[in-house]
């Protein structure tokens, strides 16, 4: 026999034995229907808690990655604008540069 299933067999025994125990105590059957109802009811609460928790730090984490996204498409911008500046200034001195060639070699 495997190790899970030596585990799953202990916590299915552990399951069985509780229920049983709770439902052969002395309490009347509707007090025990009432204990049974609160637990399910506590468990119930404590996961949807535990799921409110995980959906709240998933929205944290994604809203964290959108900013830094954000971010960082906002600095490729102005870097691709400060690139497209200095090309479109580098052209116009080379453009002068030409022309001013090309004025001194028709004067000769």
């Amino acid at each position: 026999m495997s190790r899970s299933n030596t585990v799953i067999g202990i916590l299915a025994g552990a399951a069985i034995g509780a229920a049983v125990g709770i439902l052969f105590a002395p309490d009347k059957g509707e007090k025990t229907r009432k204990k049974i109802k609160d637990g399910f009811d506590n468990q119930k609460d404590e996961l949807q808690n535990k799921f409110n928790q995980l959906s709240d730090q998933v929205k944290s984490k994604f809203s964290k990655a959108k900013v830094d996204l954000e971010s960082g498409f906002d600095e490729l911008v102005a870097n691709a604008q400060d690139t497209k500046e200095d090309v479109i200034a580098a052209l116009e001195k080379k453009l002068s540069d030409l022309k001013a060639q090309a004025a001194a070699a028709n004067k000769k």
